[in-house]
């Protein structure tokens, strides 16, 4: 059936006073974007939802029915449009684009702020930190998950497990320090040490090995590849620290 011949529909979604279900008010808000006239069923008890989907042999809601005929859930929905599904297993380097890009745009607007133009040297300086920071933020959240999948990769915590739960530590004492552009002469050697023993790691696992796991550059949930991204991190800080080394240096 053509996804847009029946302009009716009808969805039946959990909504009590302890919750409401998300995929329900987002089905129906497709479905209304879609051009259908929703009638929106509530089911407002516990016992209400079961007994609906014993009823219908379902084991979960929303459910949405078209013309009568049932579609499904929301991720159902979705396809009977042709719209795409996420699959919460998928590689995905959308949190990494997000994040460089929210840092970068911020390191953009500090210089604009302090120097009235976003091209500096100390927008690039100010984004690498900045990076540096909510990279620590991220796998501080979490830190046993990201312990336990840095573990996998990181040659010097195979050796020294502690390293595993001091790195996003060190990564964010390197970060605020460069930020401020203060006590250089210890975040110079921590950034080149984290960042050179990442390095080294990464090469190892991907292009030496060849190994397909998940990276722990933005926590221990991530579903982003180990590779590219998580060298160019490590590579961001060897590179910032020899940055500052030699500017440090030139001004001694």
């Amino acid at each position: 059936m053509n996804a847009t011949t029946g302009k009716h529909a009808t969805v039946h979604r959990m909504l009590t006073d302890e919750h409401v279900c998300p995929y329900g008010l987002k089905t129906v808000d497709l479905l209304k974007r879609k051009g259908f006239a929703v009638d929106d069923q509530w089911l407002t008890t516990r016992a209400q939802t079961d007994a609906f989907k014993a009823e219908h042999d379902v084991r979960t809601t929303p459910q949405t029915f078209i013309e009568g005929q049932r579609i499904g859930g929301h991720d159902d929905v979705r396809r009977h449009f042709g719209l795409k599904v996420r699959d919460p297993g998928a590689t995905s380097y959308h949190p990494v684009i997000a994040l460089f890009a929210m840092t970068a745009l911020m390191a953009a607007a500090a210089s604009y702020a302090v120097f009235g133009t976003v091209l500096t040297v100390r927008a690039v300086e100010w984004f690498i930190a900045i990076s540096m920071c909510v990279l620590a933020i991220l796998k501080l959240q979490d830190i046993e998950s990201f312990s336990s999948m840095f573990l996998g990769y990181d040659l010097l915590a195979q050796r020294w497990v502690p390293y595993a739960y001091v790195y996003p530590f060190a990564e964010a004492l390197a970060g605020v320090l460069m930020l401020a552009g203060a006590l250089m002469w210890l975040s110079i050697p921590v950034a080149l040490f984290i960042g050179g023993i990442g390095a080294v790691s990464v090469v190892k696992a991907v292009y030496i090995d060849r190994r397909d796991i998940k990276c722990a550059c933005v926590g221990g949930g991530s579903r982003v590849p180990l590779g590219f991204v998580s060298l160019t991190e490590n590579l961001m800080m060897v590179g910032m620290a020899l940055w500052m080394l030699v500017r440090t240096v030139g001004s001694a």
